[in-house]
């Protein structure tokens, strides 16, 4: 939950910034404070800086906390979002087609699908509550 962290997120979600960008864009006290976090990224390797000055993402680079999400353009999303929403839409899909039908309800099959939608459904809010900004 640090500021540097803070400072890897915002080039995750996208875009190159120069300091002073990202000391605007997350409040920073001053450039120095900026300038100190972007370098020390840099120095990890997890930045790299461009002929005009700006900080960019390094290429193929992710650090743990970032694994958990997803990105498509600047949206970023948890995960396990994605696996939430597949199991809900199989659940209900697999009860609309019964009550249609007629048919009675497999309670293996709808216990197991409910539980895995429920545990997906709670680690994609834990991601998106532990995210860093």
């Amino acid at each position: 939950r640090g500021t540097t962290l803070r400072v890897y997120w915002e080039f995750f979600k996208g875009g190159g910034y120069g300091v002073r960008e990202i000391q605007r864009r997350l409040r920073l006290s001053s450039p120095s404070v900026a300038l100190y976090h972007l370098e020390k990224l840099r120095r990890l390797g997890l930045l790299d800086k461009d002929n005009y000055g700006q900080y960019v993402l390094a290429d193929g680079v992710k650090i743990g906390v970032m694994r958990s999400f997803i990105k498509f353009g600047r949206l970023v999303f948890p995960r396990y979002l994605f696996y939430a929403i597949f199991f809900w839409a199989a659940l209900s899909t697999y009860i609309a087609e019964s009550i249609l039908w007629g048919l009675s309800l497999d309670a293996t099959l709808t216990v197991v699908t409910l539980c895995a939608a429920s545990a997906s459904t709670y680690e994609a809010v834990r991601a998106w509550r532990d995210r860093l900004i």
